[in-house]
């Protein structure tokens, strides 16, 4: 592995859990894995922090082997500088908010432990309850204790499992928010292991997408979730409106043209793949717009799609919608718009609509 700062980890082996993972985070850096449960995700953090041992690869931070299975190097979790959160905090339920911090300061000369612990919780927003037991904290409050015993080993790496899944709703948002400042003013990477996409959206700088212990696509979120390597990829991040379809020709602006189920749509995306080539396309509901009834939209003749509302859920303030176009009733349609926008338009299941897919939107990759 490269002398790079930064966290760098490459992991393989056949059984007993599958891994072929591979990613790098940067000092300051949010990274988060996402995907199913079995995916690997928590395998993953247990090995950069030495609690399990793969067959085969490497983990490295800022130049510094932890593991090599090559070299036969597998530094012990004591020996590795790592602070990692827990999904169930891991508190000592009989010791204070300042003792279980003080409690993984080994490091540090007994003297200087109690005010080091006090800083921490100040960084946390817990000062004035140094003297609490977990159970006299509320879950936010206990997980951000359990951030700070993490701070308090001196980690080069920040590992957080699922840290936010016991809290309310409410709390959650409160520690989105601290978590973000808190990673300000930490220069090491953090790895986020979490099943909510949402929550990757929001904290995280790239995202890697796993799945059966493989690394399927690296990359910012707005990457993933608008432009995915693979079928498989837009699954799992959620992406519904996924679709077969045969490269028709090109755009002499630049762009693909192809036929699906006998319907031709333009892409933005450049891509030089002959006439009959099978491919598999896809566009994020954001990207699918609503030809109102009140004044033209926008892009309204861009790949225009007429058919049937099927069913529309009201979720908050926003309308969810399925179609079935027109030109082939098998291939149903997902988008959303405002729910004011879908009352004005007299949207119900029932309703013929007409939709524009925006070319820049449309994503090609490879058939299945």
């Amino acid at each position: 592995m490269s002398d790079q700062p930064g966290l760098q980890v490459a992991l393989r082996q056949e059984a007993p859990i599958p891994l072929a993972a591979e990613f790098a985070c940067t000092p300051g850096e949010v990274l988060a894995l996402v995907g199913p449960s079995g995916s690997g995700k928590t395998t993953i953090l247990r090995s950069i922090a030495g609690a399990y041992r793969p067959r085969h690869g490497a983990v490295a931070i800022n130049g510094e082997t932890w593991f090599c299975s090559d070299d036969n190097i597998h530094l012990p979790p004591h020996r590795r500088a790592v602070g990692m959160v827990f999904q169930n905090y891991a508190l000592f339920p009989h010791m204070t908010a300042l003792q279980n911090i003080m409690t993984a300061m080994e490091r540090l000369p007994p003297g200087d432990r109690e005010a080091e612990a006090r800083h921490l919780l100040q960084m946390v927003h817990l000062d004035g309850l140094e003297e609490r037991r977990p159970t006299a904290l509320s879950g936010g409050q206990q997980q951000r204790v359990a951030v700070a015993r993490a701070l308090a080993r001196k980690p080069q790496a920040l590992l957080l499992d699922e840290p936010f899944s016991a809290v309310d709703k409410a709390t959650r948002q409160r520690l989105y928010r601290e978590i973000a400042d808190l990673r300000r003013a930490l220069n090491m990477p953090i790895v986020l292991v979490t099943h909510d996409l949402d929550e990757a959206i929001m904290l995280a700088d790239r995202m890697a997408v796993l799945h059966h212990g493989r690394t399927l696509q690296t990359g910012t979120p707005e990457e993933v979730t608008t432009r995915p390597l693979s079928p498989e990829v837009a699954r799992l991040v959620n992406l519904r409106n996924v679709f077969d379809g045969t490269i028709a020709g090109h755009r002499k602006e630049g762009g693909a043209v192809i036929h699906w189920a006998g319907l031709v749509l333009e892409t933005a995306q450049d891509v030089r793949l002959p006439p009959g080539t099978a491919v598999c396309w896809v566009i994020p509901d954001g990207f699918v717009v609503l030809h109102r009834r009140d004044r033209p939209s926008r892009g309204e003749h861009e790949n225009p799609v007429t058919g049937m509302v099927e069913s529309m859920l009201s979720i908050g303030q926003a309308a969810m919608l399925t179609m079935r176009p027109h030109h082939d009733a098998r291939l149903p349609l997902h988008f959303s718009v405002p729910l004011h926008v879908a009352r004005r338009n007299g949207l119900a299941p029932g309703v013929e609509v007409t939709v524009s897919l925006l070319a820049e939107g449309l994503h090609l990759m490879p058939a299945e």
